[in-house]
């Protein structure tokens, strides 16, 4: 019988990340859990694991014999190379564990309003995968039985499709350069602004989000004051940031600072 787990600390600030806080989260979880992991670009917090604390990370679902399910919603977003992206699925492919992934073509195909993806399970031995595949599709027919073919057909043609493929992996490099540059200015701006704190986090992070490390107090103040839209987590959207807007984020940002009021 398999026992699922809460949420494991890994940010040991808002901006930062704790590997061993969130090891040490796994290793009090119960054998045979189901772990929940993201693959790369970290959402919400836009922090992934190096592959050395990958390499920590599959030792300890290993040891603990747990069923990992990897969350792979920005393959290629992180890097630009969505094989780079992927280091840490083959990794733990590499160990003989078996293991999930759910993956999303969402946002990385442009196909939001499709909702389609892909559910991957890879197993010990072809029987077991069978086995899975023979469950899954009971599954499914009980929740939808038949989904729309219209987002899967345009997926396994730009996989499929050698031109189209390659034109497919150029744009993915292009959107994660935009994302790159979005992160350049807006910690460009912020410095030029002599805005309190550190903003490295907001380069070193990957992906489409970042943890700020903004209060609550302050992301109401960028909310209502300055109508700048982010949870009040502190996690704001880098693709909203441009070479246009990021002067004024930076100084918005500033102003909550100072003058938030914290509770």
């Amino acid at each position: 019988h398999l026992r699922t787990v809460g949420n494991k600390a890994v940010v040991s600030t808002q901006s930062t990340g704790d590997v061993e806080k969130m090891c040490a989260g796994l290793e009090a979880a119960e054998d045979r859990s189901v772990v929940v992991l993201h693959a790369c670009a970290h959402n919400p917090t836009g922090i992934d694991p190096t592959k050395e604390d990958w390499k920590k990370i599959a030792a300890l679902c290993q040891k603990k014999n747990f069923l990992v399910v990897l969350d792979l919603a920005y393959l290629g977003y992180a890097s630009g190379d969505y094989d780079e992206d992927a280091w840490s699925i083959r990794y733990f492919a590499s160990l003989g564990m078996e293991f999930f992934v759910s993956q999303s073509f969402a946002k990385i195909m442009g196909l939001y309003s499709e909702r389609v993806g892909a559910l991957h399970f890879v197993g010990a031995t072809s029987e077991i995968a069978h086995k899975c595949l023979s469950q899954m599709k009971i599954i499914v027919r009980s929740i939808y039985s038949n989904p729309p073919s219209h987002g899967g057909r345009i997926a396994s043609l730009l996989l499929n499709d050698k031109l189209m493929r390659t034109e497919w992996e150029d744009c993915l490099k292009q959107m994660h350069g935009r994302i790159r540059r979005a992160r350049s200015y807006l910690h460009t701006a912020l410095k030029m602004a002599n805005v309190p704190g550190n903003w490295d986090h907001i380069l070193s992070q990957n992906g489409m989000f970042s943890y700020t490390g903004l209060t609550k107090a302050q992301c109401e103040v960028l909310i209502e004051k300055h109508h700048i839209y982010l949870l009040k987590s502190g996690r704001i959207s880098m693709c909203g940031i441009t070479e246009t807007n990021a002067k004024y984020v930076a100084h918005s940002i500033k102003d909550a600072i100072e003058n938030a009021k914290e509770n």
